[in-house]
């Protein structure tokens, strides 16, 4: 039975919160199908148990995948792992402590049957109220200089969940660069760009305690990353092959080189293999048995193509 949605977990010193957060899944995961529905948590890097505990919760599941990072990376670059990874249709990216309600997850998965992007959306009135006034001005503050920077339309670019198709994701994640927390404005950057199709779904959340992030640090890193988001030269290696190139044979070739987390972007007159923008190498062998060629491409080529992940 094939698996139809993939839930990625980033994870840094989460130790405390993985059982609560797997109390607050675990109804979700019944409903979805555990027997076609995949929880990958990507350990970024932790000093805690996190990788230990993380096997103790979602161990048991038949479909799960824990990889640990060297090292400490930050957010946006753990996701980008889970995503090229995954394997469900649909890709739902979900803090450990699953402080936004997993009962929406069904709600995403339907926004998905129309959007290539289905993101959680917590503000109401225009606005998301936090549990102390300064952390509200905080965030209203901080939602405008994103807004500024990546020209997104979307009201709550930070929500820690998010839907997405999974041939749209492994798109922006093959193009994203930031690591780190400004990878979410990256991320609707990036889909304004490639003009991807987005139907917000409205969620309810809690404010769970424990988080271990700096918010004065974080914020100053945002900020630097945001004010270069629109001056980035985004590109990446590709391989050209035919309109109709079959998707076997990709994946045969792809396999045969270890280049994994591709995507193929069909258009009217040929398909563009994108790959890793360290994997030019992989793609010179690829290019070579499909009869292919190995170019890249930037964001403005890849518009009104149709997705599909490799």
């Amino acid at each position: 039975m094939s698996i139809s949605t993939s839930i990625v977990i980033p994870a840094y010193n989460e130790a405390s919160r993985l059982h609560r957060g797997f109390e607050r899944l675990e109804p979700v995961l019944e409903l979805l199908g555990v027997d076609v529905t995949e929880v990958i948590i990507i350990d970024d890097g932790s000093t805690d148990d996190t990788l230990h505990v993380a096997n103790d919760v979602y161990g048991h599941l038949p479909h799960r995948l824990f990889v640990q990072q060297p090292r400490n990376f930050g957010k946006g670059a753990a996701v980008r792992l889970g995503i090229s990874v995954a394997r469900g249709d649909n890709v739902i990216v979900a803090d450990a402590d699953m402080a936004i309600k997993p009962m929406h997850f069904p709600e995403i998965i339907d926004g998905l049957r129309s959007a290539q992007l289905a993101p959680g959306s917590r503000s109401g009135a225009g606005r998301i109220r936090y549990d102390s006034v300064f952390r509200t001005l905080a965030g209203d503050v901080f939602s405008s200089l994103v807004h500024h920077y990546a020209r997104t339309t979307i009201r709550d670019t930070q929500c820690g969940c998010k839907g997405f198709q999974l041939g749209a994701a492994r798109l922006l994640a093959l193009f994203g660069m930031i690591d780190g927390f400004a990878y979410d404005a990256e991320l609707f950057y990036l889909s304004d760009q490639l003009h991807l199709s987005i139907e917000p779904v409205h969620v309810e959340w809690d404010d769970v305690p424990g988080s271990s992030v700096k918010i004065g640090r974080v914020v100053l890193g945002v900020i630097r990353d945001l004010r270069h988001l629109r001056t980035t030269r985004y590109e990446n290696p590709v391989v050209v092959l035919p309109v109709d190139a079959s998707v076997d044979e990709i994946r045969r070739a792809s396999r045969d080189v270890r280049v994994q987390g591709l995507v193929l972007a069909r258009g009217n007159d040929d398909s563009l293999l994108v790959l890793p923008r360290d994997a030019a190498l992989g793609g010179v062998s690829i290019a070579q048995e499909l009869n292919g060629a190995l170019r890249t491409t930037d964001l403005d080529s890849l518009r009104a193509r149709s997705l599909e992940a490799i």
